[in-house]
């Protein structure tokens, strides 16, 4: 039988829906899979920043604790040259004080010394037999207080001859005198002391000036 113009209408339209039910299926199909993909990218993408932000929080981690040791090193260096400095010093101050604390015992006694050269310069010249061995008593006590005192680090400074030097010598007068060269001792008032080569006692001294 030959089909009529609407049953072909009818039928014609039935195709076209079943195309666009397709077309639509095909769509939804396609958006699930973007969706699943994009749900998957997501997930890669929290991964690597979850796993970037650990990996900072260790470099830091690590760079705080190499800064700590530094410090520590640094610390202990200075501590360790303190210590050291501090030896060196208690060391010093020991050696000072062998040296030198007998210092102010050592400078009064030298008064004692110049009234003993004075008194034997006084009667040394005397005729008197008694006064002759009262200076020789004199003479050999201030000898035994020399060999005491250069036995504790004290001895005389040399003067009369040498050369003006300023660190040991205190000039008192200067005086012309023929033969002698500029600057050179030619007498002295008071003899001058040094403790262990420190000057305890500058001599005093006429220089040459001419």
């Amino acid at each position: 039988m030959t089909e009529t113009v609407e049953s072909k209408k009818e039928k014609t339209s039935e195709q076209a829906a079943n195309a666009s039910a397709s077309d639509d299926l095909k769509e939804t199909e396609e958006s699930c899979e973007m969706s699943d993909d994009n749900v998957g990218g997501s997930d890669v993408e929290k991964n690597s920043d979850e796993n970037g932000e650990s990996n900072v929080e260790e470099l830091r981690k690590e760079s705080k604790a190499e800064s700590e040791q530094e410090d520590f090193k640094k610390k202990f260096y200075y501590l360790a040259a303190e210590m050291e400095n501090m030896k060196r010093r208690s060391s010093k101050e020991k050696e000072n004080l062998i040296k030198f604390g007998n210092e102010k015992i050592l400078s009064s006694l030298l008064d004692v010394v110049d009234n003993l050269e004075r008194t034997v310069q006084a009667i040394e010249s005397e005729e008197d037999e008694k006064i002759k061995n009262i200076a020789s008593g004199i003479k050999m006590v201030h000898g035994q207080f020399i060999d005491v005192l250069e036995k504790n680090g004290l001895n005389i400074v040399e003067a009369v001859g040498k050369p003006f030097d300023p660190r040991f010598h205190e000039a008192m007068a200067h005086q012309p005198m023929e033969g002698k060269e500029d600057d050179e001792i030619i007498s002295e008032y008071q003899k001058g002391y040094v403790l262990n080569g420190r000057l305890l006692r500058a001599s005093k001294v006429i220089v040459v000036k001419n």
